[in-house]
C-alpha cells in the first residue's frame, strides 16, 4: 500500500471512529422525553429534560421534603433527598387541587413524586410522618 493510500485510509477509519462515537454518546440523551407544563402532569421527572435545570424553591421545616420546580418544562415535584428509615409520606399539590401525587420514602434512597402542571399555578411540597401522634403534614410555602 502506498503512502497517499495509506494515510487516506486512517483518516477514514478515524472519521469512522469519531462519527459512531457521537452517534452511540447521544443515544442516552434522546432517551429523556420533553414536556410543558400540563404535558408533565404524572410524570416521573428523572425520565424527562426537567430534572436537567430543576432547582429547589422550598424546603420544609420540619422534614426537608423538597419543592422541586423547572423552569424550562414549567412543572414541579415533591423530593426527600436521602433516605430515611421513618415512615414518610412525601407529596406535591396544587392549590386549585387538580393534582397531587404522594410517594412513601425509602430506606434505602431518594424518592420523589411525580410532576404538576405548575405554570401560572402555585404548587407546595409535604411530608407527613404515619406514626405523628396529631398526623400533620409539615409543607413548603406554596410557590
Amino acid at each position: 500500500m502506498n503512502t497517499f493510500t495509506r494515510k487516506l485510509a486512517t483518516a477514514g477509519s478515524a472519521l469512522a471512529l469519531a462519527a459512531s462515537g457521537l452517534l452511540f454518546a447521544s443515544s442516552p440523551a434522546s432517551a429523556a422525553t420533553s414536556c410543558y407544563a400540563s404535558s408533565c402532569q404524572g410524570l416521573d421527572p428523572s425520565t424527562t429534560i426537567c430534572q436537567n435545570d430543576a432547582r429547589t424553591v422550598g424546603t420544609t421545616q420540619l422534614w426537608g421534603v423538597e419543592l422541586r420546580y423547572s423552569p424550562t418544562c414549567r412543572a414541579a415535584w415533591a423530593r426527600y433527598p436521602t433516605f430515611t428509615p421513618a415512615r414518610l409520606t412525601i407529596f406535591v399539590q396544587r392549590r386549585d387541587g387538580n393534582g397531587f401525587y404522594s410517594t412513601p420514602t425509602d430506606a434505602s434512597h431518594a424518592v420523589w413524586t411525580p410532576m404538576v402542571n405548575d405554570k401560572d399555578l402555585l404548587s407546595r411540597a409535604c411530608g407527613y410522618y404515619e406514626g405523628a401522634p396529631t398526623p400533620d403534614s409539615d409543607c413548603t410555602s406554596w410557590y
